[in-house]
């Protein structure tokens, strides 16, 4: 199970380097059709990556990955009420209902691992 948890930490991590990444030209248009301000936009890439970040770091710290599940998935949960306020074919959803479900799980997970029942 550590193996899968691990795993899945590196893998929402890396989706979201490369996204604020490699990909941020199409972050700034996406922001820009949305009607969003740049601020905004810089805003959520810096909690975007400062979670990933927390993500790594939870690997061998549980506290980290469970601050940086829960700051993701609220993030995603915001990416997702944007998609359907503008009315995005779900298929341009399933990015962000991913890594919300992910989150979540890496969230849970780590907690159950701080304090077992």
């Amino acid at each position: 199970m550590h193996a899968l948890l691990v795993f899945l930490q590196v893998f929402v991590a890396a989706s979201i380097f490369f996204v604020w990444g490699v990909r941020y030209p199409n972050i700034i248009e996406e922001f820009k059709q949305y009607g969003y301000p740049d601020w905004l936009r810089d805003i959520v890439g810096i909690l975007k990556v400062s979670f990933a970040i927390c993500l790594l770091v939870g690997i061998g710290r549980p506290r980290g990955a469970v601050l940086g599940g829960v700051g993701i998935a609220v993030l995603m949960l915001g990416a997702l009420g944007t998609h359907l306020r503008v009315k995005n074919p779900p298929f341009k959803m399933l990015p962000s209902a991913t890594l919300l479900i992910l989150s979540l799980v890496i969230a849970y997970w780590n907690y159950r691992i701080l304090y077992p029942t």
